[in-house]
């Protein structure tokens, strides 16, 4: 059952990256925004607010209140919302875990990272240049690769298929069970179970 904290400070932000907007809504850049959603009904979490430049919402994992984190000045300008929520709440960066797309990976691996460079990804690229910091976690979630003769932008604007968004809704419930081993400071362990 979710807690209602009244007096202690969040320890936790959980970021997922997307672009708002019911356009956006069901594109393969939107997996951290999916991710968010599904936790919010997982757990039944509660207090939604506009403000920092983003959608809030408050929950728990291991004991600790969390944040959970949707920006809304679209991917490239994620690092404000971030940098803000972090600074209002004085949430270490470490403390910060963001869930992305990554082209990179298989539809539907997860790959676990203690921190790390943005990869080309201009959401992580936007937030490292905000908080000056690359030591933030980050769970990515494979959206496939670019096909041939694909722009880029437009692949990742692109809607998932019902079979693809079979494997994304299972790798989705994976990264809320990884959340709990990382917010519990198990982070190793969600690397070794759950990165593919």
């Amino acid at each position: 059952m979710f807690k209602i904290f009244n007096k202690s400070k969040p320890e936790f932000l959980v970021v997922g990256l997307g672009n708002p907007g019911d356009k956006y809504k069901n594109t393969r850049h939107n997996v951290g925004f999916m991710a968010v959603d599904h936790i919010i009904k997982e757990k039944g979490a509660a207090s939604k607010k506009v403000k920092h430049h983003a959608e809030i919402f408050e929950t728990s994992f291991a004991d600790n209140r969390v944040l959970l984190v949707k920006p809304q000045t679209f991917m490239n300008l994620s690092g404000d919302a971030v940098e803000e929520i972090a600074s209002y709440h004085k949430i270490p960066i470490e403390n910060v875990i963001v869930i992305a797309d990554d082209i990179s990976l298989p539809l539907g691996n997860l790959r676990i990272r203690k921190k790390g460079s943005a990869g080309g990804h201009n959401g992580l690229k936007d937030i490292i240049l905000k908080t000056g910091c690359d030591t933030f976690p980050r769970v990515k979630i494979g959206i496939g690769a670019k096909p041939p003769k694909w722009d880029l932008a437009k692949w990742v604007l692109s809607e998932f298929s019902a079979v693809e968004r079979e494997k994304i809704d299972v790798a989705i419930k994976n990264v809320s069970l990884a959340l709990e081993l990382m917010i519990g400071g198990d982070i190793e362990g969600a690397m070794n179970k759950f990165n593919s």
